[in-house]
């Protein structure tokens, strides 16, 4: 399949938003992939909903640029009883933006919400006997065993963060969205300045007490100097680059590959790389109902996907911004293997692949695309999919939509003539997929689970095994026999990594590593 093309030498004179400049001089103007479709961390993964989740809450604990975790929220903590009983001392001065104080009871009330739909804090809560807070400073776990990446677990700041919100928003069911923005982060949430696919707003807290340590990540003093930052949704993407050609944004969150030799050229842009581990895309299929409940059928279409067209189409022929042979945890890191790779990376033949689909049963099922329209890289991945679809012979109904859309739809377990759906495609930082623990794709347990709920009980003996393993190298043989595993049920389709930069403007200066992060950054 052919890449897709932009007109990227013709960005510069296209039009560019009407911005105003003096407006322009209080606010940082910032261009994300998508919309913020839903504003609650708990209930998606979305990261644009994680990157506005770090703005709004606090989190328990940071994690630093070299994957250690630090105490944020929390001045310390102890442990008794062999490590089954946790204490964690909450610091002074940490207030709500409504200007209440917040309480052990709140973030006692907050971990037990995210400990339901987050993967990690599944494993957390699945240890757990009790979280109670006996004062107004003190969380207490109690475990039914020893657990000592609790720490881990509620720092880890992808793709769930565990926000600390007040208790009376906590006691929201899991998988229902808050309607109210209440946390005690750097950033208060300007509902009132809301333009759904348009603009999101946040204004610096005041009363905000950052940690007296230098930012690293979501770890250490989150100071901000800037006193308000803007969300610009602008699908166009060549609007968006000759608007941060001409200064009227400042930083556009991933730009499109076509677009980056332009921007190279203006003196003013740098184009750094946030996240050094890159991104990993997957296609996801919904394995409640046909054709994707047949595991047999979801071997064939792996079988037939070849990492390099999608990369080709994502990134283009620059092989320096992209990787295939990509297994199911990130490559180059610690939990990566060759282990059954031959799946994805063994000759392609599509007449043998259409013969191993008719073996498994498939009988022209519909196969529903979610397929968004407005973020350029996930869009060719979907038009990837859909030509391959075609050529398998299968009975393929795309759906153009927005992501904001397929951030809704693909929550919906229905089947597909009640709006349900069979595949989406999206990418995952490599952080996301350095072990089981963090790998929210790489699980068995079905409706307790994420999107798509595939149902492996092996799986989910491998990733338990982990957890107990005694060091690294029991956990890189757990891992090894975890990525066999997925080779045979297919919880999902690795695609390959992509590796891009960010860009911004020159003038903002200690602009943070591994996501968009809106404090420590300063003009000048």
């Amino acid at each position: 399949m052919r890449r897709r093309t932009l007109l990227a030498t013709a960005a510069v004179t296209l039009a560019a938003p009407r911005i105003g400049n003096a407006q322009a001089a209080k606010a940082l103007r910032f261009v994300p992939d998508a919309d913020l479709a839903i504003a609650d961390p708990v209930v998606t993964t979305s990261y644009q909903t994680r990157d506005h989740g770090f703005m709004v809450f606090d989190t328990l604990y940071g994690q630093d640029s070299e994957y250690r975790v630090r105490p944020q929220m929390v001045e310390g903590h102890t442990t008794e009883a062999d490590g089954k009983t946790w204490n964690l001392t909450l610091r002074d001065g940490l207030m709500f933006h409504d200007g209440t104080k917040v309480l052990a009871r709140d973030a006692a009330a907050s971990v037990a919400r995210w400990g339901k739909r987050d993967s990690f804090g599944q494993a957390l809560m699945a240890r757990v006997d009790e979280i109670s807070a006996p004062d107004d400073k003190t969380i207490r776990f109690r475990l039914k065993e020893a657990f000592p990446l609790l720490p881990d677990a509620l720092g880890h700041y992808s793709p769930s963060m565990c926000g600390i919100m007040p208790a009376r928003l906590a006691e929201t069911e899991a998988t229902k969205p808050l309607t109210e923005m209440v946390g005690s982060g750097p950033f208060r949430f300007k509902a009132d300045e809301r333009v759904s696919g348009s603009r999101v707003v946040y204004e610096k807290f005041q009363g905000y007490k950052p940690r007296n340590e230098p930012a690293d990540r979501t770890a250490g003093g989150k100071v901000v100097h800037i006193d308000r930052v803007e969300w610009l949704i602008m699908p166009d993407t060549a609007t968006v680059a000759s608007a941060l050609v001409n200064g009227e944004i400042d930083w556009w969150g991933t730009p499109v590959t076509d677009l980056l030799p332009l921007l190279r050229k203006s003196a003013n842009i740098v184009l750094p790389t946030l996240v050094s581990t890159g991104f990993v895309v997957t296609m996801r299929l919904n394995q409640l109902h046909p054709p994707f409940d047949n595991p047999a059928i979801r071997r064939a279409i792996m079988h037939a996907v070849t990492q390099s067209d999608y990369m080709t189409a994502v990134q283009g022929e620059d092989r320096s911004t992209w990787s295939d042979g990509v297994g199911y945890f990130c490559p180059d890191t610690p939990m990566a293997s060759s282990a059954g790779m031959e799946n994805l990376t063994g000759p392609r033949d599509l007449a043998a692949v259409k013969r191993e689909l008719a073996a498994a049963g498939y009988k022209g099922e519909r196969v529903v695309l979610l397929a968004p329209q407005d973020i350029p890289s996930t869009k060719a991945l979907i038009e990837v999919t859909a030509d391959l679809f075609r050529r398998l012979g299968m009975n393929v109904d795309f759906q153009a939509m927005d992501w904001a859309t397929v951030v809704q739809r693909r929550v919906k377990q229905e089947p597909l003539d009640q709006g349900g759906w069979s595949v989406f495609q999206t990418s995952w930082g490599g952080v996301d997929q350095f072990n089981p623990a963090v790998h929210a794709f790489l699980r068995g347990n079905g409706k307790d689970g994420m999107f798509g709920w595939p149902v492996s009980p092996r799986i989910e003996e491998l990733r338990a095994a982990w957890f107990r393993a005694p060091d690294l190298a029991a956990q890189k043989k757990v891992a090894e026999q975890l990525q066999l595993q997925a080779f045979q049920d297919v919880p999902y389709i690795p695609l390959g990594q992509t590796k891009g930069p960010t860009a911004y403007r020159k003038d903002l200066k200690g602009v943070l590593s591994g996501m968009p992060l809106f404090w420590n950054i300063t003009r000048g």
